[in-house]
């Protein structure tokens, strides 16, 4: 099965490519992008993107995962990234997104993620989705929001980064067509 190209009204979300790796490295390389993700490496080194690019279609073969590179459709610029780890025994995903810092309050991740939720709703026939992020960043929680998801509660210091524990919100919903 190959991955999908997912659209909405600005942007494509596409398969990364190799092509891509000095862009990612460039835009989630930067401290205020990374400091903010649960898996992001700061600083971003030579080869870390190449490695993480050539992992994801095998992921998306075992349907453990679907990351997406979020590109505007006029142009083809990659401004961030967006994936689905999936837990298929459960029926459940956990959506993650970083956006570069030149497009923060475009609403660039809003449209992304909830063209993914439909996406992992109708075409993967995920029942839930969850989403976490850090206290410190309120803006990811917005974006939850706006997609539909419920916050569910905080976990205090379940995260550590940058010699610091973080306490992460916790968000969630159910795919209202497969709910009995």
């Amino acid at each position: 099965m190959t991955q999908p190209t997912l659209e909405s009204n600005r942007l494509l979300m596409r398969p990364f490519s190799q092509t891509d790796a000095n862009r990612v490295r460039e835009l989630a390389g930067e401290y205020e992008v990374a400091r903010y993700t649960e898996a992001v490496p700061h600083p971003y080194e030579e080869g870390e993107a190449e490695r993480w690019i050539a992992c994801q279609s095998e992921e998306f073969s075992r349907g453990t995962g679907a990351t997406f590179a979020i590109t505007l459709k006029e142009n083809g610029s990659l401004l961030g990234a967006i994936g689905l780890i999936i837990a298929t025994n459960h029926k459940k995903a956990n959506i993650g997104y970083w956006i570069g810092k030149p497009y923060w309050s475009s609403g660039y991740c809003t449209e992304a993620a909830q063209v993914v939720i439909d996406y992992a709703f109708d075409e993967l026939s995920i029942h839930r989705i969850y989403a976490r992020h850090m206290a410190g960043n309120p803006a990811s929680g917005r974006v939850m929001e706006k997609i539909g998801m419920k916050k569910e509660g905080e976990l205090v210091d379940d995260m550590f980064r940058d010699g610091n524990f973080h306490t992460m919100i916790i968000y969630g919903m159910i795919n209202s067509t497969l709910r009995k």
